[in-house]
């Protein structure tokens, strides 16, 4: 492979699956090659070294909420807001420290999937729970994930599965589980829809502990019908059914090509028989080596929480470490994305919904804001041209065009522009 081709394939590798490199990992990259830097970067180890020494963050059972107007009322929402921060800023840690970047990319792909917003569950314990759930099984086998998801407390809250009763059954979990979790729109019924939730009733969430439990006064045990089976099916049962479809095959295929290769141009049928088992680095590694995924058409543009992490990383910040960090989910809100808070639950938008004129000026204030924290060290001492290549390779920058070298250069000999210039550049917020 030529040199560019490389740089290209070995960006879209670290920028897409990862978030992008830190100082000296693209440029290391590129000497050993695609071949291995794909084992490099799609290889994950026991231990991840980036993390030593991140704590776990403090999420305890608050109990209920309390009364209104008691003096109880305060502590509890102070004490509840400041679990739900450290626990998104816990979460950005792992993203920027972390080595194994596979896992950590995963996990936030599951939970835009499975998207589950602490806006409603309003607890951070089952947060955490769903986010540690989502990391366990990130790159193994989906039917297994689904299975853990059918009694994930977030999830269950999320959906109403508390007022999925056999006197009153809620359709909440039951559409959204084939509709945007296993199969897809098209591939299932109404009647199907109503079965399914019958089948699923009975399961109650205490919300501030993530305790979920299956009532039999509130479960319908009668046969249910639904794509072609019937049967008395516990959770795990209708999950199973569910994911060893063809369709889901298809649809959990597409959804990753989709976030990861390409939300315009379709997915390889071909690539559907690496996934048939369920294994989902298996999967990831045949999607990565295979031919379409080098297609210069397959342009993915970064989406506000991506872009934060891929310049923390090169940048050597921790989230948590930065001046009055309670900003960064501030300039996240005013971009349109914050962990643990999805719109709805068909997740994120993804693509060029993320490039808009609103969002540039706080894009621009949110590099400046980072860049004055940053590690601009690689670029020491260096102008012109080579400064335009060693942001470049710092970056993971395949190739940026003429037009933007030419506005690179103008400011080279000086590292923060440089650098604020680069990451709120066309090539850093599109990866070609």
């Amino acid at each position: 492979m030529s040199e560019s081709g490389d740089r290209l394939v070995i960006s879209r590798l670290s920028q897409r699956f990862g978030f992008g490199p830190k100082p000296g990992e693209y440029a290391s990259l590129l000497k050993i090659g695609t071949v291995e830097a794909r084992k490099k970067l799609l290889s994950v180890s026991l231990v991840d070294t980036g993390l030593i020494g991140l704590a776990d963050p403090v999420t305890t059972d608050l109990g209920p909420f309390p009364k209104p107007n008691t003096p109880e009322v305060v502590p509890f929402a102070t004490a509840r807001k400041k679990q739900l921060l450290d626990l998104t800023m816990w979460w950005l840690d792992r993203m920027a420290l972390s080595n194994n970047t596979l896992i950590e990319r995963m996990t936030w792909f599951w939970h835009g999937h499975w998207a589950t917003s602490s806006g409603k569950v309003e607890y951070a314990l089952p947060m955490k729970m769903q986010n540690d759930l989502f990391r366990k099984y990130a790159l193994g086998n989906f039917r297994e994930l689904s299975r853990a998801m059918m009694t994930d407390a977030a999830l269950l809250y999320w959906l109403d599965s508390n007022q999925n009763t056999v006197k009153g059954p809620n359709e909440n979990l039951a559409r959204e589980l084939m509709e945007l979790f296993t199969l897809g729109v098209n591939n299932y019924t109404e009647e199907d829809i109503k079965n399914v939730a019958r089948g699923l009733t009975g399961y109650q969430v205490e919300r501030s502990s993530g305790v979920v439990t299956l009532n039999s006064k509130l479960q319908d045990t009668k046969p249910i019908s639904f794509l072609g089976n019937t049967g008395v099916y516990s959770a795990i049962q209708i999950s199973d059914i569910l994911t060893a479809r063809q369709d889901s095959v298809k649809f959990i295929t597409d959804r990753i090509w989709f976030r990861f290769v390409s939300s315009v141009n379709t997915k390889p049928v071909d690539l559907e028989n690496g996934f048939r088992d369920g294994n989902i680095l298996a999967f990831i590694q045949a999607l990565t080596q295979h031919s379409d995924f080098k297609n210069p058409l397959h342009t993915q543009v970064k989406s506000p929480v991506e872009w934060f992490i891929g310049v923390c990383r090169a940048l050597q910040i921790q989230p948590s470490k930065l001046r009055t960090y309670a900003q960064v989910p501030s300039y996240l809100d005013k971009l349109g994305q914050v962990p643990l808070i999805p719109p709805n639950v068909g997740g994120w938008p993804n693509d060029d919904a993320w490039l808009n004129i609103s969002s540039a000026q706080t894009r621009i204030a949110f590099a400046d804001y980072l860049v004055q924290q940053g590690d601009l060290s690689p670029l020491a001492g260096l102008s012109g041209a080579p400064a335009v290549e060693a942001v470049s390779n710092l970056l993971g920058v395949a190739q940026f065009s003429q037009r933007t070298r030419s506005v690179l250069r103008d400011v080279a000999s000086n590292p923060k522009s440089l650098v604020t210039m680069a990451i709120c550049s066309p090539e850093y917020l599109v990866n070609a």
